[in-house]
């Protein structure tokens, strides 16, 4: 008897309503998977007072929203989210889970993983459907989820297949998915669901929030002016923050320019950064290694500054300057305003 598949389910973080932006690339991963697998695109929503989500979740692809709305479930906390995800996989038994790797994905799937005995691969960056072949067992495997990762500080990129019951459970890097055109015209199945929860699920009671907002949205920029290493040092900064001002673009950053202390980590741009797509890239004094390739690599136009002629970074850029930025940023900036 051939086993059922089950669906590609995406857990949809939310705050205040609005839905997270991984979230709803996660929804386009996730119809694209489950397309190729001839299965249903599933989305599990909790919180409180956040059904006008669940309208936005139909238009990027989902074909039913599992819906739990419950005071006890706002703000998140991890034991009363994980309770109600582990009853609802108990009885619908998804084939695939979905996670943002953010700071909420990252506590509640590895909790929902142990309690399930199911395995988990955190911070992937890419997702396909496969055939697999254990030659150390000598098994087969058809339509599993490979699940694609750097690993070794990002010195090599590794496939991962859980080859364990289902869930195949993963966290996704924010902005390595496309984000798809949303279609208004589609509709989905609205599954409500109860909350059963005990004490033991709501120990925690919060009793204050504070948050602090990013103080930057790379994954949203235009354009982004990023510095490296070959910037030289802090005070050598001010030359990308005064180029981005002229482009009226934001300021990015090679890890090195970070570990440096020379600008704030919600800057980074890469595989432990962020990963972004703007319409311009500058790239100034940055090497290039693959790890920051892969956060930037996928921009519609790349611009490169190095003074080293065989620097990695050229290997993406559409436009190369073999130069010192000290001098060729100035220029730039005058350029760009004359123009303006």
């Amino acid at each position: 008897m051939t086993k059922k598949i089950g669906n590609v389910w995406i857990f949809i973080e939310q705050e205040g309503g609005k839905i997270a932006d991984v979230s709803l690339e996660l929804v386009c991963k996730g119809r694209d998977l489950a397309q190729r697998l001839g299965v249903k695109t599933e989305a599990v929503l909790l919180g409180d007072n956040v059904g006008g989500c669940v309208d936005t979740l139909y238009h990027y692809g989902c074909d039913t929203v599992f819906l739990a709305e419950d005071k006890r479930l706002e703000p998140f906390t991890v034991l009363p989210y994980a309770k109600v995800l582990m009853d609802l996989i108990k009885a619908h038994k998804p084939n695939i889970l979905l996670f943002g790797a953010t700071f909420k994905g990252r506590e509640l799937a590895p909790r929902v993983a142990s309690e399930k005995l199911a395995g988990l691969t955190a911070d992937c960056t890419e997702l396909r459907i496969d055939d697999f072949d254990d030659k150390i067992n000598k098994k087969s495997y058809t339509d599993k989820l490979m699940q694609i990762r750097p690993a070794f500080g990002g010195n090599i990129i590794a496939t991962i297949v859980n080859t364990w019951d289902d869930p195949q459970m993963v966290t996704v890097r924010e902005g390595v998915m496309k984000l798809d055109e949303a279609d208004t015209s589609r509709k989905g199945k609205l599954v409500n669901v109860d909350v059963e929860l005990t004490d033991k699920e709501t120990v925690i009671n919060v009793l204050e929030r504070i948050r602090q907002d990013k103080s930057i949205n790379l994954g949203a920029a235009q354009v982004i002016v990023a510095g490296g290493y070959g910037v030289g040092d802090k005070g050598n900064f001010q030359k990308i923050y005064d180029l981005a001002e002229a482009l009226n673009g934001d300021v990015g950053a090679s890890r090195a320019a970070v570990d440096a202390g020379w600008i704030d980590h919600d800057h980074q741009v890469g595989q432990t950064g962020v990963t972004v797509r703007p319409k311009l890239y500058i790239a100034c004094g940055i090497s290039g290694s693959v790890q920051h390739r892969a956060g930037m690599d996928d921009s519609k136009k790349i611009i490169a500054i190095n003074t080293d002629p065989d620097a990695p970074i050229f290997s993406v850029a559409h436009y190369k300057i073999v130069g010192d930025l000290n001098a060729v940023i100035p220029m730039m900036i005058d350029a760009f305003k004359a123009k303006a």
